[in-house]
């Protein structure tokens, strides 16, 4: 790895996205006509990483950059977003194009959107970055995402002579802030080499999935397809222990020094008893992956018998108007009578 990559600017103290907020569920192009327009439309200086989509992961991704060092630029549409990537130390880009023109000859883009359509519009849209990059430099893609759609990628920058770091995150924003949250990757060991400085500055918890891209995508959703049982499991073990006439507080602690215990039932559940379903991640993000990891099973030609339920309970929280709200949620929907699918 180059002198480049590595941390020189003076540190430079971030702060943490609102809580409350989602990933970057917004549209990941910066918009020109708003309080930073004059930022936007500037002249960048070169930069080592360029983050696309800087919602609770993105934006942490940035911050923590900036103060261990890293110069930054950042992409988003959110002129909050925009201003906390100000408040951070990063620079900020109108397209994703734009941003990746200002990388060093070995930088590295960051894409942290929602979902598939996102990345390739990033990379692949009309201001897409990947007309700007060149070889040398490396996108690490961070969404759950189909794997078919992270090789479809792949192979689009491999013709321009871009390596791909296959990369889904997990962990949360305040993990991602700090530098401990996990990342599953996947991409040659050459390359995740000459990124190594990047990966530990962002990550303190890196599995090396295989050489492969796509497999870190798999793994992903094998990941989260567990997360989205587990959460309704655990709602719905809640909701009959309250039918049952018990304390679910009670319930929920006997749980979590016990066998049903799970990371995710804890933290959504202790939220949904006290009816706080502000948006950390919204129902249809769980919703996504799981029926993305229904597919991925479907096409391997594997039949399990939770993952389509618990897909088919998402898609339900959807239809009964949950998408917006947290997926914690999931225990008001299963406190329902039963037929009642309507949202409350």
């Amino acid at each position: 790895m180059s002198t480049s990559m590595g941390p020189h600017a003076p540190p430079l103290r971030g702060s943490l996205p609102p809580e409350g907020a989602d990933l970057a569920r917004e549209r990941p192009f910066a918009a020109v006509d708003g309080p930073h327009a004059a930022l936007l439309s500037g002249s960048l200086p070169l930069v080592q990483v360029a983050v696309v989509g800087a919602g609770n992961m993105g934006g942490a991704m940035a911050a923590r950059l900036c103060e261990q060092g890293w110069t930054v630029v950042v992409c988003d549409v959110d002129p909050l977003r925009q201003q906390q990537a100000l408040d951070a130390g990063a620079h900020l880009a109108d397209t994703p194009e734009t941003a990746a023109r200002a990388l060093v000859p070995d930088g590295v883009l960051i894409v942290c959107v929602v979902d598939a359509g996102q990345s390739s519009e990033v990379l692949l849209g009309e201001q897409g970055a990947a007309p700007a990059l060149r070889s040398g430099q490396a996108v690490m893609l961070c969404p759950t995402i189909a794997p078919q759609d992270t090789e479809t990628l792949a192979s689009a920058l491999a013709a321009r002579g871009v390596d791909c770091i296959d990369a889904p995150m997990s962990g949360g924003p305040a993990r991602a802030r700090d530098g401990s949250m996990s990342l599953m990757l996947a991409a040659p060991d050459a390359v995740l080499a000459r990124h190594a400085a990047l990966l530990d500055a962002l990550s303190s918890k890196q599995f090396r999935i295989s050489e492969r891209v796509g497999d870190g995508a798999r793994t992903k959703l094998v990941n989260n397809l567990l997360a989205g049982i587990n959460l309704v499991g655990a709602a719905e073990v809640l909701a009959l222990a309250e039918r049952l006439g018990l304390d679910i507080g009670t319930t929920q602690a006997v749980i979590e020094q016990s066998s049903g215990q799970s990371w995710i039932g804890s933290d959504r559940m202790r939220r949904a008893m006290v009816g706080d379903f502000a948006p950390r991640a919204h129902v249809t993000l769980l919703e996504k992956d799981t029926r993305l990891a229904v597919d991925a099973a479907t096409a391997a030609g594997f039949t399990g018998p939770l993952g389509a339920r618990a897909a088919a309970v998402f898609a339900q929280a959807h239809a009964a108007g949950l998408a917006e709200q947290d997926d914690a949620s999931l225990l008001a929907l299963l406190r329902r009578p039963a037929g009642d699918g309507s949202a409350s």
